[in-house]
């Protein structure tokens, strides 16, 4: 089992709890997740089993789409209602303001990732240190908000949203940097990933429901990718992991090369300019 599965990730359950129950299910080897989302979050998580876990990285560039609610009036150490309070302030804010504090938000800016997120610093995950009950200096980030707004009215301090993004977002930074604009606090209250690129909720299935049928198999994954035919004898090379140079193809775009027999043999990627080294060998 080779490819890839769109599950719909209940809440409550962390990444890996989707992960162990997909291994046990179909009683897989090796099998992982290409994005982490939040035990408190729902939606789109894409796994990938057996070969196709090599691929993972393709999923991180992607842009995602997500629809949640934010609850203004507290801060909260984890940056969403399930930490614990720290701040709390009674500003007063009404619909037209955070409608347009959300489009003012529509574009690239260096967003400061919570504590409670997986990013390693000094090697430890700023989770465990926050934990700690450690506020470590982390690094922003350049990321960009394509769109951003409302879809329910703001009623008891609380609104739904829509938020495209581009990747490395944290939408928990959103909700507090949006509040910022507000001279208010805010907290991500619920969240549901609704599409990865161009992978869709909608196309997804429980843990319950899916089944071996419902993976994306390499051959579907890669079907639309550039690639190049390859006689006998350089085939016998790539399968050896041998690099490719401008004798056999000059691109800047990852690649599949082909037999003669048109099957599938390797999956290539650029190392240098004219260098392309084997990421996945079929």
């Amino acid at each position: 089992m080779d490819g890839f599965f769109l599950v719909n990730k209940q809440k409550g359950m962390t990444s890996h709890d989707v992960v162990f129950k997909m291994k046990k299910k179909f009683h897989l080897d090796k099998i992982g997740h290409t994005g982490t989302l939040d035990p408190f979050a729902s939606g789109l998580l894409i796994l990938c089993t057996g070969k196709a876990t090599k691929l993972a990285h393709l999923f991180s560039n992607l842009d995602k789409v997500y629809e949640g609610s934010i609850a203004f009036g507290n801060h909260y150490d984890t940056y969403d209602t399930t930490g614990s309070i720290v701040e709390t302030k009674d500003s007063i804010i009404n619909q037209p303001q955070v409608e347009q504090a959300m489009k003012d938000m529509i574009g690239s800016y260096d967003q400061l990732p919570p504590m409670y997120s997986a990013i390693k610093q000094n090697g430890r995950k700023l989770y465990e240190l926050a934990r700690q009950g450690l506020d470590v200096k982390r690094e922003t980030r350049l990321v960009s908000i394509y769109e951003f707004k409302m879809i329910s009215l703001l009623e008891n301090n609380t609104c739904s949203f829509l938020a495209s993004v581009s990747k490395g977002t944290y939408i928990r930074s959103v909700a507090v940097d949006l509040a910022e604009k507000l001279d208010t606090y805010a907290a991500l209250d619920q969240l549901k990933r609704l599409s990865v690129g161009k992978y869709s909720l909608q196309n997804s299935k429980s843990i319950e429901d899916i089944t071996k049928d419902d993976m994306i198999s390499l051959e579907q994954f890669f079907k639309d990718f550039p690639s190049i035919t390859l006689n006998d004898y350089l085939i016998g090379l790539v399968k050896n992991g041998v690099y490719l140079d401008e004798r056999q193809v000059i691109t800047d775009h990852p690649f599949i090369v082909y037999d003669e027999n048109h099957q599938m043999i390797a999956y290539y990627e650029v190392k240098a300019e004219n260098q392309y080294k084997p990421v996945l060998i079929f």
